[in-house]
């Protein structure tokens, strides 16, 4: 890290530092005999200060380019802006307000403090400054601040600043905990030095003594809020360089750490107080290069301080850093691969820094702690280990030898941190670090080591804890190659919400939770399948393997199945075993992909999902896993629709392969859901609520969620009591940040279409949809909305306006544009990924309906312009299963000809084929704005 007083280094061309004085020789050259304090002086000395921030801000990004060197760059900047603001100062001092024979208290100095005070400067970032003041303002004083800061105000800068004398900062440094970690990091830059060193003496003697332990706790605590707002892991897809966990942020904290409790000016120093050993610290370095060299580049190619790493500017940003497409990766894999490695790294260090110094007793315990102390110093003996043994209350190894002696220990180190409940000790994860290389191909089939490894792995008390002990260690790589090659991949799109090796130990972990009896509400059918399981250890094996061939060029689910074949028997599974957990890998997609996308009280659905399946225990299988990958890919993508779905295809299929001996009948579950909206309509006459449920259809009890039944019905009663044809219902679902809004309504042929083109005019963007028919010819759709505002009332305000559109549309009273959507902020967000079109017109899946698969790139537009094209080619949608994952959508209508019968004629499906292509992949030439009714 740079160190605040440190020179800055002599660079090879590119970027050329001016020093003030060279500046001022140039300003005076310019001004010539005029009046400094002339109004054309002043445009004068900002016109030349101008071009030379510009000159120095391109030489910078030049070098960056070139080399690639991030601190470099950042160093440059600071010191470029510490150059200007000396400039600036000397001619405010010398030549606009000169003083011949000064007071003491016409005296003043400027520091550099936060992010500046370290010497570095991001091209987008503030310029925090202090103004330092003998003991009161004067008006010299005063002029000279309003100059400096009004001139860099007029360059364009965001200044931060604060104006006190010696006694305020201290003062305020002792109560405000933001204004000590200024000063602990203020960089003198001009004026009175011995102002700044009063500062500085003051500071180092009356508040950093006797607060080390105040300051590292409220640093900790700020670190882990800040983790907390960010998602609380460094794997998030779209990550925060600055603030996000793993980012720079993470690394200054060390640094102010490291200033405060071990008094060190240099990142190197803690070498010598021995927290980093030479090779941690290169390692320190190496990551504060790599996010600086981001950082600067996102700054640079945005032109304003983005501290977020979006979709749309990673790829640019992958190519301006030289990362190129190869073995199947894309260059933005590549590059967010690299960035989440680094990522990691800083976890390391962070994690061996605050363990050293949780050890060295710097910071406060909580209460137990603190009572059990006395107990926890020094060492204590395991029963049974030799090996390992508990160290100030964490698991330590018990010889520096322990795992050259025997390389096993390296896998067993975890177990016994599982079994004891214990987290690693810092020198036991320094000796780890430095022993992965014992970890050899003898090691991989030791069956001592793949016997621990299999315990870890199906422990549910312990499991995600400890493999992401493994993971951030390198262990888990090494032991499995396998799963080392998907450390750190991220896949470019919009629909998961981590890295590859993230999502696959969040699987477990979900799994694990399940097996510890949480998740109930959310997922009572796994509950109900557990106990009839022969095994569950297959379901962990089978979600920790089920992504393991994601970047490869080669499907996924095939590739991964072949992986399991060969690693199953290593880690003591039988043949038998490990076919089912191969079978698992080859089909982990199976049963979301046709729960979403196909027509479940299709008998033709049903009976396919069977002839593949083929075991009731493999279903319960599928079905768990299934729903442990779905929770596990981010925050909100479970719903309870998505899980009614699954349990509708289960309950489906289980009677076909089970030879009819179903615990629970389809005509069973139909019951029980009458029963539950019976209970929910308590309020209601009883006549009302019969026939009311005589209405549905038997398919409407088996899709949609208790929670919809229950918000259709009030919503149906309200209407029909108001004697009106049309009614509308908003629920707002701010955990899975989407927004469902249902119609009631007489069914009509472009009805979905109408719906649809009424979100995109209030600028919605659809992520799913129901629809259902009642007995009496009315329709009830629903659709699920991404979330848009932060407050559930904008919400609601947006949801009504779709229901008055709608119903304007209707009415004849507002018509739809043909390029609607086209120019919405959503389809902006989504400019950097392409996806292959693809139409499917098919016969085979089901006996009543012609089945129309449709893929492709999401947009806002896109359904109402499908179901449009469709209803102008003549087509009656059966049933819809409208679905949008990330940027990918995938639509599927069940159809029929206007007289109902399936669409048989070939030459018919080719222009149905050709017509939705169409829609999905639009001509680019522009296109005349025209009307079309809804």
């Amino acid at each position: 890290m740079p160190l605040a007083e440190a020179d800055l280094k002599v660079r090879k061309p590119g970027f050329v530092l001016k020093t003030a004085g060279a500046l001022i020789a140039e300003i005076d050259a310019l001004i010539g005999d005029a009046d400094p304090k002339a109004a054309a002086s002043r445009t004068a000395v900002l016109t030349h200060m101008r071009g030379t921030l510009a000159q120095a801000r391109a030489g910078a990004e030049a070098e960056l380019l070139d080399t690639g060197k991030g601190t470099r760059c950042a160093q440059s900047l600071s010191a470029a802006e510490d150059e200007i603001i000396r400039a600036v100062h000397l001619f405010a001092t010398t030549r606009v307000y000169p003083m011949t024979n000064p007071s003491g208290a016409e005296t003043i100095a400027l520091a550099a403090v936060g992010g500046y005070g370290r010497g570095t400067l991001a091209p987008g970032s503030d310029i925090d400054l202090l103004f330092i003041l003998p003991y009161k303002q004067t008006p010299w004083g005063e002029q000279v601040t309003e100059y400096i800061l009004y001139m860099l105000w007029d360059l364009g800068q965001k200044v931060g600043h604060a104006v006190r004398s010696v006694d305020e900062c201290i003062r305020m440094a002792r109560s405000d905990m933001t204004v000590r970690t200024a000063t602990l990091e203020a960089r003198y830059l001009t004026g009175e030095k011995t102002l700044f060193d009063q500062l500085v003496h003051r500071f180092e003697t009356e508040i950093m003594p006797k607060t080390g332990p105040e300051f590292i706790a409220a640093k900790m605590a700020e670190r882990d809020e800040r983790h907390k707002q960010m998602g609380n892991t460094r794997y998030v897809v779209e990550p925060n360089i600055k603030d996000g966990k793993g980012g720079l942020r993470d690394l200054n904290t060390l640094f102010w750490i490291g200033k405060y409790f071990y008094r060190v000016k240099t990142a190197h120093e803690l070498i010598d107080k021995g927290v980093f050993d030479p090779a941690e610290y290169r390692l320190f370095q190496r990551a504060e290069d790599f996010l600086w060299a981001v950082r600067c580049n996102l700054h640079f190619l945005t032109g304003r301080a983005d501290e977020k790493l979006t979709f749309d500017v990673q790829p640019e940003l992958a190519r301006r850093m030289g990362y190129a497409e190869r073995l199947g990766m894309l260059g933005v894999e590549r590059f967010m691969k690299r960035y989440f490695l680094v990522a990691k790294d800083v976890g390391d260090l962070t994690r061996i820094f605050c363990t050293s110094l949780e050890i060295a007793h710097a910071k406060d315990m909580d209460l137990v702690g603190r009572v059990l102390a006395p107990f926890r110093r020094g060492q204590v003996r395991i029963k049974g280990e030799s090996d390992f043994v508990v160290d100030s209350g964490r698991l330590n190894i018990a010889n520096p030898d322990v795992f050259e002696k025997d390389p096993v220990n390296l896998v067993r180190l975890f177990l016994v941190a599982g079994r004891q409940e214990l987290h690693l000790h810092p020198d036991a994860v320094k000796a780890v670090r430095r022993s992965l290389h014992l970890i050899d191909n003898a090691v991989r089939g030791d069956a001592k080591a793949n016997a621990a490894f299999l315990t870890i792995l199906t422990a549910p008390q312990y499991v995600e804890r400890i493999l992401r002990a493994m993971n951030e260690s390198g262990v888990l790589g090494k032991f499995v190659p396998d799963f080392g090659k998907i450390v750190a991949l991220m896949q470019f799109n919009m629909y998961h919400h981590y890295t590859v090796d993230e999502h696959l130990i969040r699987a477990v972990g979900v799994m694990a939770e399940i097996a510890n009896g949480g998740l109930r509400d959310e997922l009572p059918l796994t509950h109900e399948l557990l106990p009839q399981l022969n095994d569950t250890r297959l379901l962990y094996v089978a979600l920790f393997l089920h992504d393991i061939a994601k970047g490869r060029p080669e499907d996924h689910s095939i590739a991964g199945a072949r992986i399991s074949r060969k690693l199953c028997p290593r880690f003591g599974l039988s043949p038998a075993e490990t076919e089912t957990v191969a079978w698992l890998v080859e089909h982990h997609l199976l049963m979301s992909q046709i729960a979403q996308a196909r027509d479940l009280q299709d008998p033709e659905t049903a009976k396919a999902f069977a002839d593949v399946v083929q075991s009731p225990q493999r279903l319960a299988l599928l079905m768990i896993l299934t729903a442990c990958d779905i929770r596990a890919v981010g925050p909100g993508v479970w719903t309870g629709w998505k899980g009614s779905l699954l349990r509708a295809l289960y309950f489906a299929t289980e009677p076909l392969l089970s030879g009819g001996h179903s615990q629970v009948s389809q005509s069973d579950r139909v019951e029980d859901a009458r029963k539950a909206l019976r209970e929910a309509l308590a309020s209601w006459p009883p006549a009302d609520i019969e026939a009311y449920i005589a209405r549905h259809y038997d398919h409407y009890w088996l899709r949609a969620e208790p929670e919809l039944q229950v918000e259709h019905a009030r919503m149906i009663r309200h209407a029909d009591m108001a004697g009106e044809a049309f009614a509308g219902s908003i629920r707002v679902k701010a955990f899975e940040s989407i927004t469902e809004v249902s119609f009631y309504l007489p069914d009509h042929p472009r009805l979905l279409s109408i719906i649809a083109g009424a979100c995109t005019m209030q600028d919605a963007s659809i992520i799913g949809a129901q629809i259902f028919s009642t007995r009496d010819g009315r329709a009830i759709d629903t659709f699920r909305l991404r979330r848009a505002f932060t407050s559930d009332e904008d919400e609601k305000v947006r949801a009504t306006r779709i229901i008055d559109t709608v119903k304007q549309l209707l009415q004849g009273k507002r018509q739809i544009l043909i390029d609607l959507g086209k120019e919405s902020r959503h389809n902006k967000r989504l400019k950097p990924f392409f996806l292959p079109a693809e139409v499917m017109v098919s016969n085979n899946l089901s006996e009543k309906f012609t089945v129309i698969e449709i893929s492709g790139l999401d947009r806002m537009g896109l359904l109402h312009q499908l179901t449009r094209e469709i209803s102008d080619l003549n087509l009656t949608i059966g049933s819809a299963h409208i679905g949008t994952y990330g940027e990918k959508a995938v639509d599927v209508f069940y159809v029929t000809d206007l007289t109902g019968q399936k669409i048989m004629n070939k030459a018919r499906q080719k222009k149905i084929h050709d017509t939705l292509m169409r829609v999905l992949s639009p001509q680019r030439e522009e296109r005349a704005q025209k009307v079309v009714n809804g």
